[in-house]
């Protein structure tokens, strides 16, 4: 008979590793999930990751924003860094890093001072990458 010990050495032995950093990842964050809808104004004091559906303004202060693959947004969004990998229509700053990436698209203006955008990813509207880096004359 294995000792409760044991069993938990093997649990956590068993677990993949990414099992465990996506648990340990939600912990840490906020989290809108697959299937849930929102409408309205959403502010959070932490990291959010959106993967269900929200229309509204998102403002996420001095935080990371992850819009998710299957993620549809019709929201203005503001955060510090701000990662999209889903769906978004409306404006985009970040304060801080845009990261779109390659399954990502965004109908509407971006404003951040470092911005990443992979192959794939499509953006329809302006791009302000200056941020406040002072403009040469």
């Amino acid at each position: 008979m294995a000792s409760v010990d044991t069993v938990r050495e093997r649990s956590q032995t068993n677990s993949s590793p990414v099992a465990r950093s996506e648990a340990d990842e939600r912990r840490a964050q906020a989290w809108i999930g697959q299937g849930v809808v929102i409408e309205g104004r959403i502010t959070s004091a932490q990291d959010l990751r959106i993967d269900g559906s929200v229309e509204g303004t998102i403002e996420v202060g001095d935080h990371l924003l992850i819009v998710g693959a299957r993620a549809v947004v019709k929201a203005d969004l503001v955060a510090r860094s701000i990662l999209i990998s889903g769906s978004v229509i409306g404006n985009v700053t970040a304060r801080d890093r845009l990261d779109l990436q390659e399954t990502g698209s965004v109908e509407g203006d971006i404003i951040s001072p470092r911005l990443v955008i992979v192959d794939g990813a499509v953006v329809k509207g302006k791009v302000d990458a200056t941020g406040s880096r002072p403009k040469k004359s």
